[in-house]
This record gives C-alpha cells, structure tokens and sequence, in this order.
C-alpha cells in the first residue's frame, strides 16, 4: 500500500544547472542517490539558454538549484519562484528527501 502510495504522490525535482558548475555536478550525484530510493519525475533548466534567461537572471548566482513539487504540478513559473519548495547550492540525499516528503504531504 505505502509504494503504491508514493507512486500516486510522485515528485517532479527541477534542476537550475549550467555547463561547467562543479557544485552542480555534485548535486547530480546527489540527486542520482536519491533516484536509486525515491524514483521522480527529473527536468533540466540549463541557465546558458536563452530561453532560460528569466531563470539565469533570478538563480544566476546561486546555482545548483532545485524546485520539488507535485509531478503533476504545472511547469515552473519564474514569478513563483518564491513559494517554490527548494534547495540552493549544496545539499544532502536528506534533505531531499525531506523535501519530497514536504512536498507529498502538502
């Protein structure tokens, strides 16, 4: 009942990301350690495309980023982005995984 539970509630995590960030790389492989427990839905915003500009300007600085929501939430609105549920920079499989819970229960 509990895995068919989650599988209803599954997250969607999207990652602020640029080329050549090596936080971001470690954020991945943070990211993947979870995915191995806790599968979710995964998008990718690379802040060096220009249609990504509105996201460059608000996350320029604090990359990596992630927003978890609801996998069927709408898509990321950078004009939301202040009620998103996120963690910024470095961060643990933990507190993930707190964050999906958050996320799951709300």
């Amino acid at each position: 009942m509990f895995a068919s539970r989650r599988l209803l509630q599954a997250c969607r995590v999207t990652f602020f990301t640029r080329e050549n960030c090596g936080l971001c790389t470690q954020a991945k492989g943070v990211l993947s350690d979870v995915w191995d427990e806790r599968p979710f839905v995964y998008r990718e915003v690379n802040l060096a495309q220009p249609e990504s500009k509105s996201w460059r300007e608000l996350y320029d600085f604090d990359i990596p980023v992630i927003h978890i929501s609801k996998a069927e939430a709408k898509d990321e609105d950078v004009g939301m982005a202040g009620k998103a549920v996120k963690l910024m920079h470095r961060f643990t499989p933990e507190q993930v995984e707190a964050k999906m819970d958050q996320v799951e229960e709300s």
